[in-house]
């Protein structure tokens, strides 16, 4: 199928060392032809080159020189694209970078819409629709984990797994097929017994998948986390820790944060959606009664709540609602104050509270490494490898597994129930077209 030439600025736009201009389709080589020439001046066919060797000389528009450039020749299918494509590398001025892109225009390409170049790659087999999708998410991966896991999915980490887990349904459906087309030759007796003992891994397997959803949510968006405690307790005073700036107003009155104040923090390639809120007390103060309620509805939908108690004042029944509320949510509990004479023991809490207590002053910046690794430990217990590990970061990725999953159950329906063979095979089609929605190979 014939398709037009495009062409577009794969750096970021902003003045660097090098810029680069990149071109696909059937005239990628001809346009280059028609723009380069060697160091001397004459014009040099690299259409005839070996692919994926890289050729100095300059741009040309016309009899204009534009710029010194490096080209780079990659012949398909042996490209990102799977077409003829070219790489300009020419200096990194913004301008200059747009300059060569007007050359390339000029000779006869056309600027590429938004994803094309990855587009291309679905569409010409180079990649499938998991690892197309995971390429947007290296671009936008927000730390170190997001980045490994979209990585990870790049190289085939889910399309492996998924192809995998319809090849063995596909198998499954292929014998129930054959034995009904041809049931002198093919029995199914005892079948039912048969399918369940190959069902059963795989419904596993979806499983296993979909729970690591919400550790993929949690990594890929960041972690929700919300700051609970008392009026001065030093909320906004780690909050302005964290991000290592004055973000949140500090003073000695019982109060200031009425509202929330949200921000996002890079902590040890950890990601956190920070959301500081007004101190939690019964209070008579209609614009601090609002905080409160919004400080509690926040902290219903964290993630992770950070329990601020202040260790130099006793606790007291707005302690006490806090640590019943947070017993059975993924919670650090930070004793703060720690400079000052202390009131509060940390048994006393970690008791009360059912979760580790550890030591801090926000004010003096110290116990915060022990927080940092804290947070790490409960949601990265160890280290993650990416390798071996399948982690689902993708939403339409886990409603296609929902689905699978419930089509593969109503097979395990059907065999207890001593249900018809072809009731099997209408599910594990379902659950076959499913998965197949994951990697592309099907459309609803």
């Amino acid at each position: 199928m014939k398709t037009d030439t495009i062409a577009a600025i794969a750096t970021g736009m902003s003045n660097s060392g090098i810029g680069i201009v990149r071109i696909s389709g059937e005239e990628a080589f001809f346009i280059i032809d028609s723009i380069f020439r060697n160091k001397k001046g004459e014009r040099v066919r690299l259409s005839l080159s070996r692919s994926h060797t890289v050729h100095y000389g300059y741009i040309y528009d016309g009899d204009d020189k534009v710029d010194e450039a490096l080209v780079i020749i990659m012949k398909g299918p042996h490209s990102y694209t799977a077409e003829d494509t070219v790489e300009i590398d020419c200096h990194g001025g913004v301008l200059m970078v747009r300059r060569i892109l007007e050359t390339v225009l000029h000779a006869g390409a056309r600027t590429a819409d938004p994803g094309e170049f990855t587009k291309r790659a679905f569409l010409n087999g180079r990649l499938d629709l998991s690892q197309a999708e995971a390429v947007a998410d290296v671009i936008h991966a927000t730390n170190e984990y997001a980045l490994k896991s979209s990585v990870s999915q790049l190289s085939g980490s889910v399309s492996n797994k998924i192809k995998e887990l319809r090849s063995r349904i596909l198998y499954q459906i292929a014998f129930i097929e054959s034995a009904l087309d041809d049931p002198e030759h093919i029995s199914l007796d005892g079948y039912g017994k048969q399918l369940m003992d190959s069902l059963e891994p795989m419904i596993g397997e979806v499983r296993k998948l979909l729970l690591s959803a919400d550790d993929g949510r949690v990594m890929s968006e960041g972690i929700k986390t919300v700051i609970l405690g008392k009026p001065n307790a030093g909320k906004s005073s780690l909050m302005n820790v964290l991000l290592g700036e004055e973000r949140a107003i500090v003073t000695e009155i019982a109060g200031t944060t009425r509202d929330t104040l949200e921000e996002h923090i890079y902590l040890q390639g950890i990601s956190l959606n920070v959301v500081d809120t007004a101190g939690i007390r019964d209070t008579e103060d209609v614009v601090e009664k609002i905080g409160v309620s919004r400080a509690m509805e926040e902290a219903k939908k964290a993630d992770l709540i950070i329990y601020v108690v202040d260790g130099s004042r006793k606790l007291d029944e707005n302690d006490y609602q806090i640590m019943d509320f947070i017993k059975e949510r993924k919670s650090v509990v930070l004793l703060n104050k720690s400079d000052l004479e202390p009131v509060v023991s940390a048994d006393e809490v970690e008791k009360r509270s059912g979760h580790k207590v550890i030591g801090i002053s926000a004010k003096e910046e110290t116990g915060i490494d022990l927080l940092e690794e804290e947070i790490k430990s409960l949601f990265y217990e160890g280290e993650i490898d990416f390798n071996d590990q399948v982690m689902i970061t993708n939403v339409r990725h886990v409603k296609a597994l929902k689905d699978a999953f419930e089509s593969m159950s109503m097979v395990e329906n059907s065999i207890e129930n001593g249900m018809p063979e072809d009731f099997y095979s209408i599910d594990l089609m379902d659950a076959y077209e499913k998965l197949g929605l994951i990697v592309g190979e099907s459309v609803e």
